[in-house]
């Protein structure tokens, strides 16, 4: 028997919908990339996002066909994601940091018909558009004024391209399964994958990032996300926000300190969310100008693991609470949240934030379980290392246009981190799979080595690898970039890391660096530091 409940299916404008309709006064704030603040209300937007779709398809954009969006976190980016969705058609956020090569491979898999581009990226498709035979028009993210000479293939500056429609045109009438998104992995090891989110899904995990146990987004808040849309939706925020009526500022292609600051000051902006260099950045910025931040209440740090000496830095020094959240492209992207049970809220400050560099616990619509090579479950014990795997409504199960699942026997899907979980559910990263220190047997969690060293104040960036060892198999290498101006001891960190890390975990050498790789996403490209440092001789040896 069935229940008797409504068929009102989980499509993405209907986020956009509510906020038009119970919040259409609230503003929409956005840096534009072009310099002047651009300030519009849901109501506008929801209009915009209709002339969108309407324009896509007077130029022949129908279900399912896949339109691509190269751009910073702005207005018109916001309301292309609602117009391409709200069509049936699916968008697909290009991540600009990937390498050339990868741009061109992905936008070709995905077969695009069109591009969405920002006037910073104009440059870069003229350069691969011979290569880019699916996409038939460019839209230029700007108005005539601005439109600049370009070969770009049927290029239109935006404003120009919506203003021809009226606006009034419905919403595509599909399934809440079909698909409305699609975002690629960064690729570190071979070619970039798609994760096809639905709309379902999108839906599902936005309302699961909105408890009030995770980012919980209110109608008297303001929200700057600086994680960008190409990251995998900005952690879903474009779809929480207008679920909740919640004020957004929109950063554009401007992310030092100096300008971020200036937009939390004058929108008086309560939260933000983004990845640690970016708040590394406006650390520096606050603490060499005194700038405050009096408004600003919560902040959600994902995409690398949280040193303690930020946490520190925000809520002892500051008054500002961190939350910090884990998850990746497949996830939608949230998988974990580091809010503190109630028993646990009691502690000291110092045992609060300890317990907040860890991962957190798993948000509703998330099953986790660890797992040892042999593929048997591990106990939740906090000690533990395993394969760490999840399962949930908004977690991909294959790939866009792979014929093999990506899930196991039992409907899991492999991060590929190794994690340990505690008997309160806090997890907690030690490695990614494939970077994981194996001495003499044992595990190192090297994020917990960097973490502990990201605590020194003459060290602005810190990881560790795994170098080869004779006798233990490999021991860890501390790869250091030290803050402008110092020049810290070797001895001296190692020395700081003293009582903080077990003894055995030590690194056997410091090497000093002037920059770490990084991915397309922020992360330090550990593949490319063990590349560096093959066949590196440690002291010990």
């Amino acid at each position: 028997m069935l229940g008797l409940m409504q068929d009102w299916p989980l499509l993405c404008h209907r986020a956009l919908d509510h906020a038009a309709t119970h919040h259409g006064d609230t503003e929409i704030v956005s840096r534009s990339v072009e310099g002047p603040i651009v300030r519009e209300t849901y109501a506008d937007s929801h209009l915009r996002a209709r002339q969108c779709a309407q324009a896509l398809s007077r130029i022949g954009i129908g279900l399912h066909d896949r339109v691509g969006t190269l751009a910073w976190n702005t207005h018109r980016h916001f309301e292309a994601l609602y117009g391409i969705s709200g069509l049936g058609a699916i968008y697909h956020t290009i991540n600009p940091r990937l390498f050339p090569e990868q741009i061109a491979y992905i936008v070709n898999h995905a077969e695009d018909k069109a591009i969405f581009v920002d006037l910073t990226f104009a440059g870069l498709l003229e350069e691969l558009q011979h290569r880019l035979a699916s996409v038939k028009q460019f839209i230029i993210l700007t108005d005539r004024a601005r439109m600049p000479a370009t070969s770009l293939r049927n290029a239109v500056p935006y404003e120009e391209f919506i203003a021809r429609e009226d606006g009034d045109f419905p919403w595509a009438d599909v399934d809440e399964r079909t698909a409305a998104g699609l975002c690629y992995t960064s690729g570190t090891t071979g070619n970039p994958k798609g994760v096809l989110y639905s709309h379902r899904s999108i839906l599902l995990h936005a309302l699961a990032i909105n408890q009030a146990d995770v980012v919980g987004m209110r109608a008297s808040d303001t929200m700057l996300p600086i994680v960008p849309m190409f990251h995998a939706n900005a952690w879903a925020i474009p779809f929480a926000a207008p679920m909740s009526g919640t004020k957004l500022v929109l950063p554009g292609a401007k992310l030092d300190g100096a300008s971020v600051c200036e937009l939390f000051t004058a929108e008086k902006v309560t939260l933000c969310a983004g990845v640690p260099t970016v708040f590394l950045a406006m650390l520096d910025y606050l603490e060499k100008t005194g700038a405050t931040l009096p408004d600003l209440k919560r902040i959600t740090i994902g995409g690398a693991a949280v040193p303690l000496s930020m946490l520190e830095a925000f809520e002892i020094k500051r008054g500002i609470e961190v939350f910090q959240g884990w998850g990746m492209t497949e996830l939608s992207p949230v998988g974990t949240y580091s809010r503190l049970k109630a028993k646990d809220t009691a502690l000291p400050i110092d045992e609060r934030l300890k317990l907040k560099t860890k991962q957190g616990r798993a948000i509703f619509t998330v099953e986790m379980k660890i797992e040892n090579d042999e593929g048997e479950e591990l106990p939740h014990d906090g000690k533990a290392f395993g394969h760490l795997k999840v399962r949930g409504p908004a977690i991909a199960k294959s790939y866009f246009n792979s014929e093999t699942t990506a899930l196991d026997e039992h409907g899991f899907f492999d991060t590929g981190d190794i994690a340990t979980i505690d008997p309160d559910g806090y997890m907690q990263i030690t490695d990614r799979a494939k970077d994981v220190i194996k001495s003499g047997g044992e595990w190192i969690s090297s994020i917990d080595i960097e973490n502990a060293m990201m605590g020194h104040p003459d060290v602005a960036e810190a990881a560790v690898i795994g170098v080869a060892h004779p006798k233990w198999t490999e021991r860890p290498l501390l790869v250091v970039v030290p803050r402008d101006g110092t020049r810290p001891a070797k001895e001296h960190l190692l020395g700081f890391l003293s009582g903080k890390i077990a003894k055995w975990w030590m690194p056997d050498d410091v090497v000093f660096v002037a920059e770490l790789p990084h991915t397309a996403t922020g992360k330090v490209e550990k593949k490319k530091l063990r590349e560096q440092f093959k066949g590196y001789k440690l002291p010990t040896v």
